[in-house]
């Protein structure tokens, strides 16, 4: 049983980041808001990210920090409602917080704080959030959207698609803002995962049996490169460095791997002129977990003393470290992706106010859209400018 339709300035589909910021900013301007989420509670991946203490922003975001078919989209949004904008909400809540490497903020006590204050700021807007109600029906006829949700009904002259992407489906993501995009003809970037651990295939087995042992590298997609640590699995290859470099490799292409990054150039010629009788792998020991050590020695295959290695073949081995190519046989999927690259695309909306320019009174927000941060709290600074940029237009 439906019950009688429910009149709104705005509904938004999705309480993740964006759309409770979206839902506070715009009943602080006194827009009558609904919010309608499937999840059983708000803010869930909100919950679990940064450990359970939510990495909410990275002091230093900027637009070359995203990847997006239009790399200047989130210029505007970013630009008005930025890192230390979120901060001093953050501050004026009491939330203790600490920054750790490369400018990523966490809090110091739990992500169920940053939840509750984006209620709390929904909440001085009077803005409805209902989670646990299903959307079974969307509708859009005479300037007003229809909604169909759990027993409800609710319309509005707006609608907002805030229900992210299909990454981390466990915790509840779907495709539904695609679904939704298509119907309203919104056309899409192929979403594929990002963020995401890459598989090795049998060749590369050697490296799959190192489960377990990490090393700071420089890893390599194309033009584009990440110094962070790199961990190897019982599945291929995760960790920071990798999971950055993850959302610009494509199916098919190889990465490379510095193992060395703080080596200069001759490093091990220079070895062989102050440690004549060490072998490559006790100099290679030296520098790198002993089990990688291992690994890479017994691929480069140089048997003996250093002495005995002429400096051509040291260099090749030093060019080898500086590069070693991989050749990932995919992606651990949507299953194991923090977030997805793709999705509604930009061409299709204003920057200034997230509106679908074909469909008058549709906005699209947060991972839902083609735009997509680097790991260490870019993302949320993403949901958060996204969601006030359409909060002020609706």
């Amino acid at each position: 049983m439906t019950s009688p339709s429910e009149n709104y300035d705005a509904i938004i589909l999705g309480a993740g980041g964006a759309g409770l910021m979206c839902a506070a900013i715009a009943g602080q301007r006194g827009r009558r808001v609904l919010v309608v989420d499937h999840a059983d509670e708000p803010g869930k991946k909100i919950l679990i990210s940064g450990g359970g203490r939510c990495n909410f922003t990275n002091v230093g975001a900027g637009p070359g920090n995203y990847l997006s078919a239009n790399p200047h989209f989130m210029k505007s949004a970013l630009g008005r409602y930025t890192p230390a904008d979120f901060i001093a909400l953050v501050d004026a809540y009491g939330i203790a917080w600490h920054e750790k490497t490369l400018g990523q903020l966490f809090c110091d006590g739990s992500a169920k704080q940053i939840v509750a204050m984006l209620l709390a700021e929904c909440g001085k807007g009077s803005a409805v959030v209902r989670c646990g109600q299903p959307v079974r029906d969307v509708d859009h006829a005479d300037g007003r959207f229809t909604v169909a949700y759990g027993g409800h009904l609710a319309s509005a002259p707006k609608l907002v698609i805030a229900t992210g992407g299909p990454s981390i489906p466990k915790m509840g993501a779907t495709g539904f803002a695609y679904e939704l995009a298509k119907r309203f003809g919104l056309k899409l970037v192929e979403p594929r995962p990002a963020l995401v651990p890459l598989t090795l295939g049998p060749d590369e087995a050697l490296f799959r049996e190192l489960s377990g042992v990490a090393a700071e590298v420089t890893a390599r997609a194309g033009k584009t490169a990440f110094r962070e640590a790199a961990l190897f699995t019982h599945r291929g290859l995760s960790g920071p460095a990798i999971l950055q470099i993850s959302s610009y490799w494509r199916h098919g292409e190889s990465i490379g791997i510095d193992f060395l990054p703080s080596r200069p150039a001759g490093w091990l010629r220079d070895a062989k002129r102050s440690r004549p009788k060490a072998g490559v792998r006790s100099v290679l020991g030296g520098l790198l977990p002993d089990r990688l050590a291992e690994a890479l020695a017994e691929r480069l295959a140089l048997a003996g003393e250093l002495a005995n290695l002429p400096d051509k073949v040291l260099e090749s081995a030093e060019r080898r470290l500086a590069d070693w190519r991989f050749h990932p046989s995919g992606t651990e999927g949507f299953a194991k992706a923090e977030v997805t690259v793709g999705g509604i695309a930009t061409a299709g909306l204003s920057s200034q106010t997230m509106e679908a320019r074909a469909v008058p009174g549709l906005h699209a927000i947060g991972e839902a859209v083609d735009l997509t941060g680097w790991l260490g709290g870019y993302n949320f600074q993403w949901a958060w400018a996204s969601g006030w940029a359409c909060g002020q237009a609706l």
